[in-house]
């Protein structure tokens, strides 16, 4: 099964991703006290996912342990292939989204993380990014359905 496994928000640009146990996504405007949240937000700006799995694969190869929520994403699966979602419609517990784009990583992330591989390692596994469809909360354990 398909699942949420971690979620994390943080309320300004640059500052560590804090870890919670749910969150609010309002359509079209992105997540409840997130540095994305916007009245009219961009769908690229609105929800990121990543893969637990290629994390854990990054962290194996590299023999390190780097949490999931460092990566920078507001949502962290497991059990589902995100590169397959671009232009899909899903569903995460009771919140319907669209995948958008791929998330690229970028050299902000790199700096964080104090790794100079995450460009490379992560180019085609970097996450997902959402646009909010309708309007409720995610929590960890939510299921993760393809819609069409």
């Amino acid at each position: 099964m398909s699942k949420v496994l971690k979620l994390g928000i943080t309320n300004f640009n640059n500052k560590k991703i804090v870890e919670v146990n749910s969150i609010e996504v309002l359509a079209n405007k992105g997540i409840v006290g997130d540095r994305h949240f916007n009245d009219y937000n961009d769908p690229y700006c609105q929800l990121s996912l990543i893969e637990s799995e290629n994390i854990d694969y990054y962290n194996t190869k590299y023999g390190l342990d780097i949490p999931y929520v460092d990566f920078r994403r507001n949502i962290i699966t497991i059990g589902v292939n995100l590169n397959d979602l671009v232009g899909k419609k899903f569903q995460i517990g009771k919140v319907k989204v669209e995948g958008i784009d791929l998330c690229r990583p970028c050299k902000h992330l790199t700096e964080m993380l104090n790794q100079n591989n995450i460009l490379k390692e992560f180019l085609r596994r970097g996450g997902l990014r959402c646009q909010i469809l309708s309007s409720s909360k995610i929590y960890i354990n939510d299921e993760i359905k393809i819609l069409i």
